[in-house]
């Protein structure tokens, strides 16, 4: 079954037109963890609203799906933006996306495990995970993020570290946290 997985990505990103070093890049990395939901554009802009996202500002999306947040960011605020996924065929939606939207310049978008991604150089990161993943995600978070980074999350809470600001949106909650000088430490 993997070989197969292997097989249609190649042809995928072989038929996209990508040579056979961009289709190398493309593989499934293990099965995602959760199911792909598009986060509703009018969330989308909340979040960042609610992140204060500024010139100067770096957003990550982990697990960003076709790339609509990043994408907007830099459309609306001219950042860099950097998408991580694990499903490659989000990744490829989301370089659509952005080419689509005039932002290639901006943002950038990788075929990794967001447990394993390099993120240090993020000053906004969101989420849409379940609440268990952004609690798996947190020491990573805390770790690896500087202080003052904002963290936005759609629907999902981080267990026990409780967030700075809670936003209502057409029905859906936002959670906004803020990476402190001397992070908590929990069990």
């Amino acid at each position: 079954m993997k070989f197969l997985a292997t097989a249609l990505s190649l042809a995928l990103a072989l038929s996209l037109g990508a040579g056979p070093a961009a289709a190398q890049e493309t593989k499934q990395l293990r099965e995602p963890d959760v199911i792909y939901v598009p986060t509703p554009q009018e969330v989308v802009d909340a979040m960042l609203k609610l992140a204060n996202v500024h010139k100067g500002d770096v957003v990550y999306d982990l697990g960003c799906g076709d790339g609509r947040i990043v994408v907007t960011a830099a459309k609306r605020y001219g950042v860099r933006g950097v998408g991580i996924d694990i499903n490659p065929e989000r990744i490829q939606e989301a370089k659509q996306n952005a080419k689509e939207n005039g932002v290639t310049n901006l943002v950038t978008f990788r075929n990794e495990d967001l447990f394993e991604a390099d993120i240090k150089e993020a000053s906004v990161v969101t989420l849409y995970l379940l609440t268990s993943l952004n609690i798996k995600l947190r020491p990573k978070l805390l770790r690896e993020l500087k202080p003052g980074t904002r963290i936005v999350s759609h629907s999902f809470d981080m267990g026990e570290w409780k967030p700075d600001k809670t936003e209502q949106v057409n029905g859906r909650t936002i959670y906004l946290w803020v990476v402190p000088a001397n992070p908590p430490k929990f069990d």
